[in-house]
Formats: C-alpha cells, sequence, structure tokens
C-alpha cells in the first residue's frame, strides 16, 4: 500500500533486532547445555546489556527442562514463542503483543473483516478487559452486553492479566456455538454471566435521518464504525445533509469504537479549512512527528450548527474526529467521557507466521491533548440511562417523543435553541 491505513496499529514490514542470539556459549554451570550466546549491543537508554544479564534466564530454562512434570511436551520453539511474548509484555503496553503462528492468522482475519464471533469491541481499561461497545444489532448487543461491561471470565477462564488479542482469541469462534461472559457491570461486586451465540458478524457503517422540514430540520448522521469505505458514505451522507436545505447537524458516534485513521482525516476535512491539524502522530522522539493536516474540503460556512454525541464506547478513529472538530469550534460534543484509545501499533512480520504489534506512536489532539492519557471530556455532559442499550439507535423524533435518549434530547434542544 502506498498510504498505511492506521487503525490503531499500521502495516509495517521492517524490524530491527537488537539482542541477536548466536552459537557458541554453554551454561554447563546449570547442569544442562545451551548451544546459545548472547551478542552485546545497548539497549533504548543506550546501557549495555551484557551476556551476563542472561544468565538468569538460561538458568531458569534449563531448571524447567529439568523439573518441571507436565502432561503435554512443550518444544523448544514453544518455550522461545513464550520468552519473546514476556520479552513484549514487559512493555507494560496492553497493545505491544507478539503473536505466534496461530495468533498471527487470527489477528489478520481479524483486521480483513471476515470473522466469526459476538460483535463486541474489547480493551484494557484501567487494567481491566473493557467493552467498548457492541456492535449495532449484534449477538453480544441482542444479549445485553453494554459499554463499559468488564469482562473477568471467559466460560470460566480468568481474564485478570489476559491480553485483548488472547481474549479475542476465546470469544470468537464458529457460528451456532455458546461463549459464557462473565461480567461486571457499573461497580457493582455481583458479577452477572451472559450467554452469547456467536454468528457471522457484520459490521454496521452509517445511517441517516432527518427530524422536521427545511431550514429548521435536524439532520443526523450516526457513523458505527470508520471502515475503508466509510468516507464515501459520509460524503453521500452530508449531500444529502446540504440537499435537505438543513443547517443543524447531529453526528452521532455513540459506541463507534474507531478504525481507519484515513476515515477520521478525511471526514475532518469536509469541515476545516486547507491546512488545519486533524491530528498528530506523536513518536516521542523516535522519529519526526507526522501532522495530518485537512485536505481543506470545507464545504460549510458558518451557518453550520453541528452536535456531535459521544459515550464511553466512542474511542480511536471517533474519538479523532470529536476532538479536531471540537478543538476547532466546528461542534460541541454532548455525552460522556470518550474511552480514551490513542495509541498508533505497527504489525511488524518477524517471521512468514509470526508477527509483533507494537506502539510506535500516540495521538494528539490539534490543542495537544494525549489521547492515551485520557479520554475527551465533552462540552455538555449528558449521563446516559442505565437502560438504554450502549449503541444508541435513538433518532431526533423518536427521543423527543419518548424522552428515551437524554444524549440526543440535550442536543436537540441546544439546536433548537439555535435561530
Amino acid at each position: 500500500m502506498s498510504t498505511k491505513k492506521k487503525i490503531g496499529f499500521s502495516i509495517g514490514c521492517v524490524v530491527i533486532i537488537v539482542v541477536v542470539f548466536c552459537i557458541g556459549r554453554y551454561s554447563a554451570s546449570y547442569g544442562h547445555s545451551v548451544p546459545i550466546n548472547v551478542t552485546v549491543t545497548t539497549d533504548m537508554n543506550g546501557s549495555p546489556v551484557t551476556a551476563a544479564q542472561f544468565d538468569s534466564f538460561w538458568k531458569v530454562w534449563n531448571l524447567l527442562d529439568q523439573k518441571y512434570v507436565s502432561a503435554a511436551s512443550t518444544t523448544v520453539q514453544d518455550k522461545i514463542y513464550g520468552a519473546i511474548q514476556g520479552l513484549a509484555a514487559s512493555e507494560g503496553d496492553p497493545y505491544t503483543v507478539f503473536f505466534p503462528p496461530q495468533q498471527a492468522a487470527l489477528f489478520q482475519s481479524n483486521i480483513q473483516g471476515d470473522f466469526e464471533g459476538v460483535g463486541m469491541e474489547i480493551d484494557i481499561k484501567n487494567g481491566h478487559l473493557t467493552v467498548i461497545s457492541p456492535l449495532k444489532d449484534s449477538p453480544a448487543a441482542k444479549a445485553g452486553i453494554l459499554t463499559n461491561d468488564i469482562v473477568t471470565k471467559i466460560d470460566g477462564k480468568d481474564t485478570a492479566n489476559m491480553t485483548v488479542d488472547k481474549a479475542v482469541s476465546y470469544i470468537r469462534g464458529p457460528k451456532g456455538t455458546p461463549v459464557n461472559l462473565t461480567i461486571v457491570r457499573n461497580g457493582n461486586p455481583q458479577p452477572i454471566i451472559i450467554k452469547v451465540v456467536r454468528d457471522v458478524i457484520t459490521i454496521p457503517t452509517l445511517e441517516t435521518n432527518t427530524q422536521g422540514t427545511g431550514a429548521n430540520s435536524i439532520f443526523t448522521i450516526h457513523l458505527y464504525t470508520f471502515t475503508a469505505t466509510s468516507p464515501n458514505l459520509f460524503r453521500n451522507a452530508l449531500r444529502t445533509f446540504i440537499n435537505s436545505g438543513s443547517h443543524k447537524l447531529i453526528l452521532d458516534l455513540r459506541g463507534n469504537p474507531g478504525g481507519y485513521l484515513d476515515a477520521a482525516w478525511d471526514m475532518a476535512s469536509w469541515f476545516l479549512p486547507a491546512g488545519d491539524v486533524v491530528v498528530t502522530e506523536d513518536y516521542g522522539g523516535k522519529a519526526p512527528n507526522q501532522v495530518y493536516r485537512s485536505k481543506g474540503y470545507n464545504v460549510f460556512n458558518k451557518n453550520l450548527q453541528m452536535e456531535i454525541l459521544v459515550d464511553g464506547g466512542s474511542a480511536s478513529a471517533a474519538e479523532i474526529l470529536s476532538a479536531a472538530l471540537k478543538d476547532h469550534g466546528v461542534a460541541t460534543l454532548v455525552g460522556s467521557k470518550t474511552f480514551g484509545k490513542g495509541s498508533v501499533q505497527e504489525l511488524i512480520p518477524i517471521t512468514s507466521d509470526t508477527s509483533l504489534k507494537v506502539t510506535v506512536a500516540r495521538w494528539l489532539t490539534p490543542n495537544g491533548h494525549n489521547l492515551s492519557h485520557d479520554g475527551i471530556d465533552p462540552d455538555f455532559v449528558v449521563t446516559p440511562s442505565t437502560t438504554t442499550p450502549a449503541v444508541a439507535s435513538g433518532t431526533p423524533a423518536t427521543a423527543v417523543a419518548t424522552g428515551t435518549d437524554p444524549v440526543m434530547l440535550k442536543a436537540v434542544s441546544l439546536l433548537q435553541a439555535q435561530p
């Protein structure tokens, strides 16, 4: 690809190995020979890495060979994969993960979007495996899974210290098979078990609707995810909005877990003059920062009145778009604090069937806010009803008629108060 599509990671093909294992040294003092050596180099801080620092590693390796009793045999390759996984985990970043062959194949199928499962986005939040959002009309949503649910067990397996990718491997499965998720909700110490039957997952993209007619009407775009097709669908939705004669727009990003950075960048460009910053990738001094600036489509004048609806399920690309339009004064945000997923991962092939997903940068909003440190606070905080599903399907008309969507109601009232 000529342009990297960053989802939370970007596809890459280069890896630099800092520590090199070579034939030559024997750990005979530990009672078992290991024909492996270490070429001395330096770590990321410039401190020397010495062969002696690996003595404890080889001691544990040999003690496991000598003493560990298991019903299943562990190969040398299994141990090497396990050691590399531990090395990646030592960074303390849930998004930096080494994939052995089976997990690497699973991850590739995830990013290609062809999968069977329960249809929910999960991530690590405050040390817990947390639901970002169930996808609209997915098995998870139908079973009652909500944004910010903490998953403590998957079919009885404890999720403490479990990586997101390992959790995904347990949750996914063939259509028609069940998975039991143990959930802690709203800080209630009493867990609940929710049975979800897996199905083929179709990811929704965009819906539109209009309340009223003419200049006083309110046009709503509900964007569910940032896929490769989202920019064209969004452009068509904006064309319909303009043709409606309305200048009041609600962009509903609640329950939107993100997706392609390119999609958020393109969408922001419809509202911002050329050159305005959409988002900055901060590489922490290891590479020049990359600044994404508006492409300058901006087709709207000062008459545009825009509200963006967000919640704890709005993450990644959804936060980028929201922050860009908020920071530049194009739109105000209504709802609750967003998830706070603001890092960029690069997927690097290690061998023909293994790979490393590593965090390489952080996303900064136009005002310099680090999305990884915290989510985005809305301009108008509205606590959603605990009985309202995480993925809202309300429209302005139904919100007003039923009063069941306080976030939508607030956005409608704000727009109606403006001339």
